[in-house]
């Protein structure tokens, strides 16, 4: 068995923050990662820490970017348990998308559907929750995972483990 590993977040940032509001959930983004030490660390948000219009698919890092402007970041980490086979299509379905990145958009309209409970989708286009749910849909069993997706929905998962809760920053 591999493992992959979910991490849920919140910035504090206004758009974070209007999120949370919506969902009335702890935590306001997600992430999917390839290491356990979120190295390997992907999701669909800013490309730029000081730009919250300019979002895409993005190679995130818990001690740059977006997360060392806003170093008191919330955190959630879980592992879940993968065959060696959904492992390599969840890279490579990651690493396909990394080659062609410039071909993916933030889906801000669908994340602001969100809040009404309706779903908008277009191709080639994700939220941060979209992502995740995308990359893992061939590979585990997200049947039980809601069509309009939140972050925090990918808790319910099966195998999935919480592994670490505090600050971003502090996560070793």
């Amino acid at each position: 068995m591999k493992e992959v590993y979910i991490l849920l977040t919140h910035t504090g940032t206004v758009l974070s923050g209007i999120v949370k509001y919506y969902t009335k959930n702890k935590y306001s983004h997600i992430s999917i990662a390839l290491d356990h030490n979120l190295n390997e660390l992907y999701s669909f948000g800013r490309l730029n820490p000081y730009n919250p219009f300019k979002a895409g698919f993005v190679h995130e890092e818990i001690h740059g970017g977006t997360y060392a402007r806003f170093i008191n970041t919330k955190a959630a980490l879980y592992s879940l348990k993968v065959t060696e086979d959904q492992y390599l299509k969840i890279s490579s379905i990651i690493y396909n998308m990394k080659q062609h990145k410039e071909k993916y958009k933030f889906n801000i309209l669908g994340l602001f559907m969100v809040s009404i409970n309706k779903k908008h989708r277009k191709d080639n286009t994700f939220y941060c929750a979209e992502f995740v749910k995308y990359v893992l849909k061939d590979t585990c069993n997200t049947n039980d995972l809601p069509e309009i997706i939140k972050p925090m929905d990918f808790v319910k998962l099966q195998n999935i483990k919480l592994i670490y809760e505090g600050l971003l920053k502090e996560y070793t």
